[in-house]
């Protein structure tokens, strides 16, 4: 990764009659006629309920339910939907400041990071930074990094076995969040301060690996080594069960992810040269996300808005519950200015076209 992505890339400025300038003033237009406030509503913190108790519920079942092998599984599974749904729907908007106007509000909803296994400082840098500033730029926006086993971006070099990417990806996918818990936090830890990313202050530095190996500690606490001592089930079963977590919520998140950034008509780009500027910021954001099944109720609900990967892009720090109502408003404002407005209408639609992507990607060069 580039030491310094801004000297990297730079964004042409928008014209004084902008696609930006005009979305972002029909966008808080809407807000003001509709009197109310862009963060969270009575909706989301009852979405936010909801998504803790498909957490904890089953977990707490666990010590009384778990009596085989079998149901310890389970449990573990509903909570790996649980650990997403938390990730995409609670965290993350609160993470980007989108969940309440009170920055002391946010940080505490975005601390449920650590009960499903992350690091809300490294998960920052990665994506409200590197992810949302350089999307789909390769070498900067690091969620297209697969560590060489899948490739997604034409200037990763080509395998034999990416000839197979698009049957073996999902095994891959399932591997995203106990990454996460046992290696990636540390390792973008080091790069990221290395890097300048993260501030370079020794205090700064003791504190984070200190809230890093703490938040770690716990999190295996509570869900390894408590059902392993008091779940009625064989300590392997507990294992399995926890491996069965992580597999669910990495192949939601993963596939949530890839669908709106790797699938086709969505562009990848390249470093640009040095002095060579990219399309205003707005419309690379346009150029590089899509949506999927923005009506269907169920995804809406259960992915936190992520399927309306195009509005979120646009406006990281307004509550993904208002982002059916600012569709049309991104839609009709891109088509005036002549911009994509990509998405695909069904989920299964978006499914396929990610697996063409990866099939084109398998393709020797």
């Amino acid at each position: 990764m580039t030491k310094n992505p801004n000297a990297a890339v730079r964004f042409a400025r928008p014209a004084k009659e902008s696609f930006r300038n005009a979305l972002t003033a029909r966008v808080k237009q809407y807000f003001e006629e509709a009197g109310y406030s862009n963060k969270a509503n009575a909706k989301m913190v009852m979405k936010t309920i909801g998504m803790l108790a498909l957490y904890f519920i089953p977990y707490a079942a666990l010590f009384w339910l778990g009596t085989s092998g079998w149901a310890v599984i389970g449990l573990y599974v509903i909570m790996g939907f649980g650990m997403s749904g938390i990730g995409m729907g609670v965290m993350h908007d609160a993470i980007h400041g989108a969940y309440s106007s009170k920055r002391k509000v946010n940080k505490i909803i975005g601390s449920t990071i650590y009960l499903i296994s992350g690091n809300a400082a490294t998960w920052r840098i990665q994506h409200n930074v590197l992810h949302h500033t350089f999307t789909n730029i390769e070498g900067l926006d690091e969620d297209m990094e697969t560590s060489g086993l899948i490739r997604l971006h034409r200037s990763q070099p080509w395998k034999p076995a990416y000839r197979f990417q698009k049957w073996y990806a999902p095994f891959v996918y399932g591997l995203l969040t106990l990454n996460w818990v046992i290696a990636k936090d540390f390792k973008q830890l080091v790069k990221y301060y290395r890097a300048g990313h993260a501030g370079k202050g020794e205090d700064t530095i003791r504190k984070e690996w200190s809230v890093l190996v703490v938040t770690k500690a716990i999190y295996f606490t509570l869900f390894v080594v408590l059902p392993i001592i008091f779940v009625p089930a064989a300590w392997y079963w507990v294992v399995l069960g926890f491996i069965s977590m992580h597999f669910v919520a990495g192949m939601v998140l993963s596939y949530v992810f890839q669908l709106a950034h790797m699938v086709e008509g969505v562009q990848a780009h390249d470093v640009p040269e040095e002095g060579q500027t990219m399309d205003e910021w707005m419309e690379h954001q346009l150029q590089t996300t899509a949506n999927f099944a923005r009506k269907n109720a169920l995804v809406n609900w259960f992915v936190g808005g992520l399927n309306f990967q195009v509005e979120h892009h646009l406006f990281p720090t307004i509550c993904h519950i208002h982002y059916p109502a600012l569709a049309e408003i991104v839609r009709k404002t891109a088509k005036e200015f002549g911009l994509p407005y990509q998405e695909y209408r069904r989920m299964r639609d978006a499914l396929r076209a990610h697996n063409r992507h990866l099939d084109l990607m398998g393709v020797r060069p």
